[in-house]
């Protein structure tokens, strides 16, 4: 008997973006084929991203904070990596099994199946899933990304590596040069230094790192890793070229003239979307600069493939990759429904960056001064060195500042960024101040008792007196 059903088919369906829009498209009335071959499977964030990384560093922080605490005598402790490894993968291992299941769960429906399989386009509705040939009325795409392998001279005759080695390894060489101090060179270099014990050098293009970040907090950055993390950053310089040493070390030829030799090279250079091989050239799709709506997640070059996650090449961070799987998701239903206007996700700027080995984590919410200058706000400013607040230095958290953009005209919260202690646990009431587009005189400027977040007090206190 035949399913005159609409089929739908997503590609990469162990992945969050995946799962996520997996998950909302079983609700709907389709044949349902959900299309992975990872192995073991359950994505970048849950088995190379966001939780293996999270487990190690914070290892490194009871180290880090243990040596950094005057009130504290004796050796720090050493990090043990082979437990530290141990006790990640085991958590890992526990969580990638829950997101498998989670998803093979969707296959007790009668319309939902999974494959586990590659999958590859043939023509615009037509896939290639192992042995079989798929015709599909929509496609999510999901396929996540990979690490972006610089193409420099020599690059292909050394030993590197990149972070999902690092999490796994149990042993370090005495020095390394790292390549990209982003997102995960911040996150990892403080647990090559601390927990491994690692002589580094740091390459930065730029005169600080964080291109959005405001120059305070990027020099803050600067100064936090090379006093208490004793990391050599070389700023505004670029690579030219790399070669393998006589002792089998790196030599990293810069565009100064001068080189940095060290035993192992690691490239924290930043993700690309993970889309090649999926046959993309044979639905018809140019996979270029702005071939995916941002907003509706919809392809531009094929109306009925929709695209999650970060294969999109756009924002790359897990909580956005879920609202963009719900996005694309509803516009499936809405294009099988026939409806002509689809849903857009607008996000507000949130982001959450373990620094400082965990101990001084950056979040930036909504609009830097810049950003909202640029849309058209005037604007009050109002900053805050974390030392002014006495729950800081009785905590020996020393380094760390944070920032308030508000509308001087009427009063609403544009933006907050701090690299401060606990920054990450204040991320979410700033996030609901920000959501709630909630104007600053009506934000409590008085904590409860002595916390933390009195430097979210005093930000308010400072902007409420300027308007």
């Amino acid at each position: 008997m035949s399913d005159d059903r609409p089929h739908v088919v997503v590609v990469g369906a162990y992945g969050s973006a995946g799962a996520a829009a997996a998950s909302e498209l079983a609700e709907l009335d389709v044949r349902l084929t959900l299309v992975d071959d990872g192995d073991p499977g359950g994505g970048l964030c849950i088995l190379r991203g966001c939780m293996p990384s999270k487990a190690v560093l914070s290892a490194t922080a009871h180290r880090y904070q243990a040596r950094h605490d005057p009130r504290l005598d004796g050796e720090a402790p050493e990090v043990n990596l082979e437990k530290t490894v141990e006790h990640k993968d085991d958590h890992v291992l526990e969580w990638a099994g829950y997101r498998r299941e989670s998803v093979h769960d969707l296959t007790e429906r009668e319309h939902v199946e999974f494959v586990h399989d590659r999958a590859e386009f043939l023509d615009e509705h037509t896939l290639r899933v192992g042995e079989r040939e798929l015709d599909a009325d929509y496609v999510v795409v999901a396929t996540g990304s990979s690490l972006n392998v610089p193409d420099l001279p020599g690059i292909d005759d050394v030993d590197w590596m990149d972070s999902a080695d690092v999490l796994d390894a149990t042993e370090f060489p005495d020095s390394g040069v790292v390549m990209g101090f982003g997102y995960v060179g911040i996150e990892m270099v403080p647990y090559l230094s601390e927990a491994a014990g690692m002589d580094l050098t740091v390459v930065e293009h730029d005169e600080r790192p964080l291109d959005r970040a405001d120059d305070r907090i990027g020099d803050e950055i600067l100064d936090l890793y090379r006093e208490d993390f004793d990391v050599e950053i070389r700023t505004e310089v670029y690579e030219e070229s790399v070669e393998q040493t006589a002792d089998g070390g790196v030599r990293l030829h810069l565009d100064d003239g001068s080189a940095v030799e060290a035993d192992q090279l690691f490239l924290f250079t930043g993700r690309r979307p993970t889309v090649e091989g999926l046959g993309l050239a044979n639905a018809g799709i140019d996979v270029g600069e702005g071939w995916v709506d941002p907003a509706t997640m919809q392809a531009r070059d094929a109306e009925h493939v929709f695209v999650a996650g970060d294969a999109m090449g756009e924002r790359m961070l897990l909580h956005n990759s879920k609202e963009e799987a719900f996005t694309a998701a509803e516009n499936v239903r809405r294009a099988i429904a026939g409806e002509s206007e689809f849903e857009e996700y607008y996000p507000i700027h949130h982001e959450v960056m373990f620094s400082g080995a965990t101990v001084y984590p950056y979040a930036s919410l909504g609009m830097t001064v810049e950003e909202a200058e640029e849309a058209g706000h005037d604007v009050v400013v109002a900053t805050r060195e974390a030392t002014d607040d006495g729950i800081f230095k009785l905590k020996e958290a020393r380094w760390g500042q944070a920032k308030l953009v508000v509308d001087a005209d009427d009063g609403t919260v544009l933006g907050y960024h701090g690299l401060h202690y606990e920054a990450d646990v204040m991320a979410k009431t700033m996030q609901v101040v920000l959501e709630n587009e909630m104007d600053v005189r009506d934000v409590p400027d008085r904590a409860y008792h002595p916390t933390t977040p009195e430097i979210i007090d005093g930000l308010v206190r400072d902007a409420k007196a300027q308007l």
